[in-house]
């Protein structure tokens, strides 16, 4: 008995060894080939093809040893897809601590209000990280892949800093992106003033992309939305120069010209009378809240002071005085 009694200890005692190597190695940092190592895990990946994947970015272990503790520690089937960077003194327990928390390395893309969709397109290419699937996509492809065939893409984009892992696809930010405009048009729409001569949110969105290029300062947004709401009303035409810049297109070389104004495009609200087909560019959640509550004015006309604010008329003597004391040094 007593041989027996000496192998179950000293199987005790090489167990109690082993375990406690296993438990010095999860808390010790592991080399790495470089100051750094990053990583995007896929969707998808199974836990050993992670432990790999690592063992190839740079992390000097043995696989076998990081996928083993990756499923002795019951959390393997919790690891996130995503992009992950660590740096030297990690070590194997901190590293599935991050991927089950979605430590991840994110890359930002800020859309600003009143950019247009060839802005928007400059803005994908130039982003960090990101795959250009749409690169190779028309308009009208885009559109479809996000679930709105037919419907052009001005404007349908929300303005905002959009985070994202590196290598996903600029499908994935759109797709958000798009999300976010259709939520925050939706909302609006739901919350605007009685009575507007608007039939349906799309109009509403293109009236707000109208006033986020007109309005120099926010104190006077919800009053150009009266303006363009009143002439609405009245059946005048818009007559706004960013709609006729915006029909241009990159002929526009920065300069509008009175032959600009008379001639006749889809887009020219001098020459026709209504809202133009389609936004002009991404209007903000300010834009669209201002578009669907405008302040309850009367102006008709509005003209810039040349410090970013606006002098509101009610009527056209009043406007011309304006035009003549701010834009022609009257008095």
């Amino acid at each position: 008995m007593k041989w027996v009694m000496r192998a179950l200890l000293a199987v005790l005692l090489i167990a109690a060894l082993v375990a406690g190597a296993v438990w010095q190695w999860l808390r010790s940092p592991m080399a790495l080939a470089a100051p750094s190592v990053e990583l995007s895990i896929e969707p998808g990946t199974n836990p050993a093809e992670v432990a790999r994947a690592w063992v190839a970015a740079g992390v000097q272990v043995d696989p076998r040893w990081l996928y083993e503790w990756f499923r002795w520690s019951g959390q393997a089937k919790l690891i996130r897809a995503g992009s992950y960077e660590v740096h030297a003194g990690i070590t194997p327990r901190e590293l599935l601590d991050k991927m089950v928390r979605g430590d991840q390395v994110l890359e930002q893309l800020r859309l600003t209000e009143g950019w247009n969709w060839r802005q928007v397109r400059a803005a994908l290419a130039a982003a960090p990280a990101l795959k250009a699937k749409t690169a190779a996509m028309s308009d009208a492809e885009v559109m479809a892949e996000l679930g709105e065939p037919g419907v052009a893409p001005e404007g349908r984009f929300f303005p905002d800093t959009y985070a994202y892992s590196r290598g996903v696809s600029d499908l994935t930010v759109l797709r958000r992106a798009h999300e976010a405009m259709r939520r925050r048009l939706a909302a609006a729409w739901a919350a605007r003033s009685p009575g507007l001569p608007l039939k349906s949110a799309d109009e509403a969105l293109i009236l707000a992309s109208i006033v986020e290029k007109e309005t120099g300062t926010a104190a006077d947004r919800s009053r150009v939305a009266a303006v363009f709401v009143n002439r609405l009303r009245l059946g005048m035409p818009l007559q706004t120069d960013p709609t006729v810049i915006y029909g241009l297109g990159e002929a526009f070389d920065g300069n509008l010209r009175k032959r600009d104004l008379l001639a006749d495009t889809p887009y020219n609200t001098y020459t026709r009378g209504g809202l133009p087909p389609t936004p002009i560019a991404m209007p903000g959640a300010a834009s669209l809240k201002a578009a669907l509550n405008p302040a309850p004015v009367k102006s008709l006309y509005f003209v810039s002071r040349g410090d970013g604010s606006s002098e509101f008329s009610d009527d056209l003597d009043a406007h011309n005085r304006a035009v003549n004391k701010y834009q022609r040094g009257g008095k």
